[in-house]
């Protein structure tokens, strides 16, 4: 299992406590997490299932830096942080 945990900019916006969730995937971990808390969805992933534009996915850490590879495999005990990006100047 996993920990999927949020920054405090997302959680102002919906719930979204840190939770253990199975997968051995990013997305395979990500979809466990909304089954759970479907509201949350909304806010990561677009329509077409793709994270979305200013939203960041971290995993032990290291910043994914591929933005379509949800099938980056996520080790048991991983932590999986989704960030809100900021951008501007």
């Amino acid at each position: 299992m996993a920990v999927v945990e949020f920054t405090q900019n997302l959680r102002r916006h919906v719930a979204c406590p840190s939770e253990s969730v199975p997968g051995d995937t990013l997305i395979s971990a990500l979809e466990a997490y909304f089954a759970r808390h479907p509201a949350v969805r909304g806010y990561v992933l677009d329509e077409q299932g793709r994270l979305r534009h200013h939203v960041t996915l971290f995993i032990d850490g290291a910043q994914l830096r591929a933005r379509d590879r949800l099938d980056t495999p996520v080790a048991e005990g991983a932590t999986v942080t989704v960030m809100q990006a900021l951008s501007g100047g």
